[in-house]
């Protein structure tokens, strides 16, 4: 597929990550992208969206403050900082690009296979 997740892994409570999704194929900035996660036996979870030339930025409520997407388009590159994670963090990151922004996974047109990150107490 189009989009490659990278970055994730195993950290402790209180620590930070900063995952990347790399685009190919797909005219980067003509996408909203957006990052989701999925914990174990769960849907995937909206987790924040940034418009196409980074003028604004979404968030669910669990990671404002703690969370920061960015992009670079130059580069085809999707970001999330990921600071003072929770065991509750604990998922597999997908990044996904669409059209237009949307809390549904399925709202994109295109995502990746996803990165794990896991947050011990």
């Amino acid at each position: 597929g189009p989009l490659v997740e990278s970055g994730g892994g195993l950290v402790q409570a209180g620590g930070s990550l900063r995952l990347s999704c790399v685009a190919s194929g797909i005219s980067f900035s003509s996408y909203v992208m957006a990052w989701f996660r999925q914990g174990p036996g769960a849907d995937h979870k909206f987790v924040s969206a940034i418009t196409n030339f980074g003028e604004k930025t979404y968030y669910t409520g669990a990671v404002k403050g703690r969370f920061t997407i960015s992009r670079n388009n130059a580069n085809d590159t999707l970001f999330l900082q990921m600071d003072n994670l929770r065991p509750e963090d604990t998922a597999v990151y997908v990044c996904a690009a669409g059209g237009v922004s949307g809390y549904d996974l399925h709202d994109y047109d295109y995502w990746g296979q996803g990165t794990q990150v896991t947050v011990s107490s």
